[in-house]
């Protein structure tokens, strides 16, 4: 009974195959069984697959037996690197009870999986941890949120202030005087008649000839005079 490769070197998450031949004198007439071993660090060693004779062939979730006879193929799925250890198959025949002929260990080296490194691959992504570009989008709105809310921040304090300024006194605060008008002198024309004293008129014979007298009267006022008001002061 041989078995080989006698060491495989794979990375975790593929496969590994080994093979194991068997030699019989009376191949034609013999039953017997094929069973599959593994040792850890030359500790005990712990059946992990059988396959018979006459069965073509055997799968589990972890191994896939095929018959080849005198050629026995054994697949081990999905590695992991605790599947590293030595390996080897028994052979078992029923003709003569009790007797198990074991072949060679194979050594089986399970590596770390390796890093993908082709651009067009997406990156594995670790379990909890979103991608770099959905890292980048939400750094970018927290950036734009942030801009928006010191925008606004400034915003209101510039009104708080001009409300400041703009705040009428308060109560306790002295009351500002008023300032004083100032008054805009006009001038205006009018006609004055003045009436005679009729207790002391003067005898016909003295009355000087009948004139008229202009006077100059000025009026304090706010508005200056318009138009209207000047033609009907000359009418």
């Amino acid at each position: 009974v041989t078995f080989f490769p006698a060491v495989l070197t794979v990375p975790a998450g593929s496969s590994a195959t080994f093979f194991c031949n068997i030699s019989m004198e009376n191949d034609s007439v013999s039953e017997y069984s094929l069973n599959w071993y593994k040792e850890t660090n030359h500790s005990q060693a712990q059946k992990i697959a059988e396959i018979s004779r006459n069965n073509p062939q055997t799968e589990t979730e972890k191994y896939v037996l095929t018959n080849h006879t005198p050629a026995f193929k054994i697949e081990i799925l999905n590695l992991h690197q605790n599947d590293s250890g030595s390996y080897y198959c028994g052979l078992i025949t029923f003709f003569e009870p009790n007797k198990v002929m074991e072949s060679n260990r194979s050594h089986l080296v399970v590596t770390a999986a390796p890093e993908k490194t082709n651009a067009t691959d997406e990156p594995e992504m670790e379990e909890g941890n979103p991608p770099d570009h959905i890292k980048a989008m939400l750094l970018g709105i927290l950036l734009l949120a942030g801009a928006v809310a010191l925008l606004i921040f400034g915003y209101l304090t510039v009104t708080h202030r001009r409300g400041d300024v703009q705040k009428p006194p308060s109560e306790n605060a002295p009351a500002e005087k008023n300032p004083p008008m100032v008054s805009v002198s006009t001038v205006d024309y009018g006609v004055l008649e003045f009436q005679w004293d009729q207790r002391n008129q003067v005898p016909p014979e003295t009355q000087p000839v009948d004139q008229t007298e202009y006077a100059t009267i000025v009026f304090p006022e706010e508005k200056p005079v318009t138009p209207e008001r000047a033609k009907k002061h000359q009418d």
